[in-house]
């Protein structure tokens, strides 16, 4: 069964998208940073993380976060949706034993000069009541059946 395409007239600023939940694990911490290839004992060396780098346990890496974050956001576009810029602050650590969870908020909903459909979006990543991480995400969407940003290239695609 496929998910209905996402189209840039079914979003309106201060939308909310559904959440998304996810048990952190030792797994998750590791797989992550060895898929981004970041040795750094932090991410992986339970002991180095504690006696050495002062923390509570290894925590998540930036690109693995980015990766939540990508998935997070493409989970709800759909496989039209094609990210163009994504910036965010880690503010506190992700450690095995989280429950992260995910949230967005529909900032901005236009087309640009090329009739590229651009939506914007302010996500966090929640542990508990604190901020982990904060993200803004400006991600393009069909803005009809016919179109796909995908096949935008050169002039066409100005994220």
């Amino acid at each position: 069964m496929n998910a209905p395409l996402l189209l840039l007239g079914d979003v309106a600023v201060g939308d909310t998208l559904p959440g998304l939940d996810h048990d952190v694990t030792a797994t998750t911490v590791v797989l992550g940073a060895l898929a981004s290839r970041d040795w750094r004992p932090m991410h992986h060396d339970r002991d180095f993380a504690i006696n050495r780098n002062g923390t509570r346990d290894i925590f998540l890496n930036t690109p693995n976060q980015a990766a939540w974050f990508e998935r997070y956001v493409t989970d709800w576009t759909g496989p039209t949706g094609r990210l163009g810029r994504m910036t965010f602050r880690m503010n506190t650590p992700v450690f095995p034993g989280d429950l992260m969870s995910f949230n967005a908020t529909v900032t901005l909903v236009g087309t640009d000069d090329a009739g590229c459909g651009w939506i914007n979006l302010d996500v966090a990543l929640m542990v508990g009541d604190v901020v982990a991480t904060t993200c803004a995400t400006r991600v393009a969407v069909p803005v009809d059946g016919q179109d796909n940003p995908w096949s935008r290239h050169g002039d066409d695609w100005r994220p």
